[in-house]
């Protein structure tokens, strides 16, 4: 690296001081289409055809699972194209994910509304529709998202910088999320696509005037670059850690709707209020965080979300009927804890990606694996969670006591149980062969 580039700052030092949330908005914003959008994909969509076309829910599940899989399997390829369209031109990204982002809100379209030929000719050709266009647009978000989450890590900068950068996206996507869970119960679901669709294209443009990464690293980059992230051991460490901690969040994400009719039997009225929350203090906790990094590091960090997370899932496994209030705490508490698991992870990955000599050039082949790891998490919650509460006896509307137990264990001890075991990882794995190596880290 010459000294001219060197002395240069970092694209990413534009998203602290003065006018740094111009910059933030400018590449955060596309995050807040992405999350909306998987709302309606992976909530939505199946109770949709079920109750306005019938579809029956083995077949309805069998397609879902199958569309996931595909989509899972193709975001380690997905990145490694990102990373040739990075090598040619910022322009052909931009193009690439514009192309793309249309592909993505005309397919939630299709999806919502069929065609009326396919409706009348039956639930086959409804669900064969439904799987080949859930498919292509599976395809278009993963494109979009990891070229988005690849522009990030090309910004470079200090823990601190990175840390804001990943901050602003996951933040609007929250927001995303939380719009999403509104809009469609409120204007329906043509004003959530068309919302989506105009949301999506301003997010896009947007991103094209924020701040673009430097030139392709130097000389040091060749090493190392040409080989798969696997078969980086820091990589596949802190991969490992992603994962546990991951399957600790999803487990009760996947259970909590039955955790609050179940064992708190509280009002269906009430559970958009533990779901929104729950996010909102997410978003909200994303600026604290990062103000501990300075003092923390972004792994120590982390390491304190996750001691957080457990010490509130233990209280609520003390919780029990008509406890709706100290739930409404646990919402908020752990909300605090998943925006250490939102906003630092991808930054220590946006790091270890300039530690390897692979900044510039494989970001998207890291961020391909790192969301197949994000989707394995989802497929492990559930694959764990629920056959082992059928397996020890609950069955939704249980007021078994001893079903109830077993809801009480797999919503708040199981996940406790990974927490910590990711906790261990982190420090084992990360935090210790980073202190080993410090002493021998080049000074800048």
């Amino acid at each position: 690296m010459n000294t001219a580039t060197a002395d240069r700052p970092e694209p990413a030092a534009r998203f602290i001081g003065p006018g740094a949330w111009r910059e933030g908005l400018r590449y955060g914003l596309l995050g807040l289409p992405l999350a909306f959008v998987a709302l309606p994909l992976y909530v939505i969509l199946p109770n949709h055809y079920a109750r306005a076309f019938g579809a029956p829910l083995a077949l309805l599940g069998a397609v879902l699972l199958a569309a996931r899989l595909v989509d899972a399997v193709l975001d380690p390829w997905i990145g490694r194209w990102c990373d040739r369209l990075f090598a040619r031109s910022v322009h052909a990204v931009l193009s690439a994910t514009g192309s793309a982002a249309a592909v993505l809100a005309l397919g939630l379209w299709g999806l919502l509304f069929p065609p009326t030929a396919v409706q009348e000719a039956g639930v086959a050709a409804l669900l064969v529709w439904m799987g080949l266009l859930l498919a292509v647009s599976y395809t278009a978000f993963s494109v979009v998202s990891v070229a988005h989450q690849s522009w990030g890590a090309r910004l470079g900068g200090t823990e601190v910088q990175r840390s804001r950068v990943v901050a602003w996206r996951e933040g609007l996507a929250l927001l995303g999320v939380l719009i999403a869970a509104v809009l469609p119960g409120t204007l329906g679901l043509g004003a959530t696509a068309w919302a989506f669709a105009v949301l999506l294209f301003i997010g896009w443009w947007a991103w094209g005037r924020s701040a673009r990464p430097a030139g392709q690293g130097g000389p040091a980059a060749v090493i190392g670059v040409r080989s798969s992230p696997l078969r980086q051991p820091a990589f596949l460490r802190l991969l490992a850690v992603f994962v546990l901690n991951g399957t600790a969040s999803a487990v009760p994400a996947t259970l909590v709707l039955f955790f609050v009719q179940d064992r708190l039997q509280a009002p269906p009225a009430i559970e958009p209020a533990f779901l929104a929350t729950y996010f909102l203090c997410a978003a909200l906790s994303m600026p604290l965080w990062v103000r501990l990094v300075p003092r923390l590091g972004l792994a120590r960090t982390w390491l304190a979300g996750m001691g957080l997370s457990v010490a509130v899932f233990v209280w609520a496994a003390t919780l029990g009927t008509g406890d709706v209030w100290p739930f409404l705490v646990v919402c908020a508490l752990s909300g605090v804890a998943l925006g250490t698991d939102l906003s630092l992870p991808g930054a220590m990955l946006a790091g270890l990606i300039g530690q390897l000599g692979a900044r510039g050039q494989r970001e998207g082949a890291y961020f391909g694996w790192w969301n197949f790891a994000t989707k394995l998490n989802l497929a492990l919650a559930a694959g764990l969670a629920l056959p082992l509460l059928a397996l020890f006896g609950y069955v939704p509307g249980a007021r078994d006591p001893a079903a109830l137990q077993t809801l009480t264990v797999a919503y708040c001890l199981l996940p406790c149980v990974l927490k910590l075991l990711a906790a261990a990882a982190l420090q084992t794995l990360v935090i210790r062969p980073a202190q080993r190596a410090a002493p021998l880290a080049p000074t800048h």
